[in-house]
Formats: structure tokens, sequence, C-alpha cells
């Protein structure tokens, strides 16, 4: 799906600043409890970000797997960051080697969540977390994208919904913990986050016709100029569940 002009564009458009994400970093804190010397697998890493932001954040060891070549090659491995390369249904990670897994904006790619969702029981010690980031149907309306380019809610509509990936990790052996919403600013203000937004970037906006692309930046292009200093705030789940 991607080559390295898209891998390129996915990290300048998709990736948060990290100032943006302090309420991320605080639930992450709170349900997995990172800590030096703990292993993290961040399933799906696509560039980076999450990855090296948890190193830098906790001290942890991450195993940053992604199947896409062009995506990998842009993750800075180094000390605190292994690259991998493989997909959640078939993970390079020894049995029981990891602390806590990570899958950020993911689920919707997955070939088979059943399977994914046994591969990190494998993976996993007993007790661990698993941290989704996603969106799901029916709980979207806040996400700036469906705000101001309304028709890719029925994107989102064919997700995975909570209740499925609940039933799916359920089978294997893992209990539901939370379900929390956090705010994530993408941008400082409107202006600058319709500036950087990159169409080819984004699977959701690449499904808009140019008429409801056109009518989504005019929309959010107004609201910018109607209240300039607004920053571009966000929303997005995360779904923790823990290994039995």
């Amino acid at each position: 799906m991607y080559d390295a002009r898209t891998a390129a564009d996915y990290r300048a458009a998709r990736e948060l600043p990290r100032e943006g994400l302090t309420a991320w970093r605080e639930a992450i804190a709170e349900h997995a409890a990172p800590r030096p010397g703990t292993t993290l697998v961040d399933v799906g890493a696509g560039t980076g970000a999450f990855a090296t932001a948890f190193r830098d954040w906790y001290g942890v060891h991450v195993l940053a797997v992604e199947p896409a070549p062009a995506m990998r090659e842009l993750i800075p491995a180094g000390e605190g960051v292994t690259v991998l390369d493989g997909r959640a249904e078939q993970l390079p990670v020894a049995d029981a080697a990891a602390d806590a897994a990570w899958l950020g904006s993911v689920l919707h790619h997955l070939a088979d969540l059943d399977a994914a969702a046994r591969e990190l029981h494998r993976v996993l010690r007993p007790g661990a977390p698993v941290l989704i980031r996603n969106a799901f149907p029916g709980r979207c309306e806040r996400d700036l994208r469906v705000r101001y380019f309304p028709e890719t809610a029925a994107g989102i509509d064919d997700y995975p919904s909570v209740q499925r990936v609940t039933e799916a990790f359920a089978a294997t052996g893992f209990t539901r913990v939370a379900l929390r919403s956090l705010p994530q600013r993408s941008a400082p203000t409107l202006a600058a986050y319709a500036a950087g937004l990159r169409r080819a970037a984004d699977g959701k906006l690449r499904a808009l016709d140019d008429v409801a692309w056109e009518a989504g930046l005019a929309r959010l292009r107004r609201a910018a100029a109607e209240r300039p200093e607004e920053p571009a705030v966000s929303w997005m789940d995360l779904l923790v569940l823990q290994r039995g």
C-alpha cells in the first residue's frame, strides 16, 4: 500500500506533535506502567512516531513491527527501538517476550483480527496489557476528519466495533479493562491543520470524491478564519485489554 512518497507524506501529515499527546502519555503510563527495562511491542508501527515516543517517555525497549517496507525504512532504529518486518497475525516476537502491546490506528488494517489476538496472547507475559488507539463505529463524532469531512464516517462504520474487538480478545484470554476517549492536538490552529493535510496520506480522505474533498476543505478553512486561535484537537478511543 505504501511507496516511498506515500510513506514520506504519511510521516509529514499524520504523525502528531508530542506536545499534543499529553493525555495519551498519561493514560499509557496509567494502564501499562512502562518503565526502563521493560519491552513494548508496537504492532503496525508505521514510521515510528509512537515507538520513539515510548522509548523517550518511558525508557522502554520497543519492538517496532511494521509490514510495509517503505514505512519501516523511516523508523529511527537504534538504541531502544528494534525494527522488525512482520504482521499482527504472525509476529516475529518470542513467546512471553513483551510486557505490553500497542496498536495505533491498526485494527482496520488487520486481515484476521482473531489471529492477531491469539498472537498477542502468545507474545505477551501474563497480566500484560494491550493498548488499542483507534476510531470505532458510532464513537467518531469528535474526530477532526469526521467533523469537517463528514463523509469519512461511512468508512469508519466498516471498522471493527468495540464489541467485536473485545470478543475476539476475550476468546483467547483477555479481559477488557478500560475504554476511554482521549484528546490529541494535531496542530496549534485549525489553519495549520488545514495547511498540513495530505489527501494521499490518509485512507479516509483518499476515499472521498473530489466534491466532498473540496467541500470539506472549504468547511475547515471557513472555521479557521472564524476561530483563528482554536487549536486543532481531535479525539480517539483507547481500548485497554489485559492478558490473563
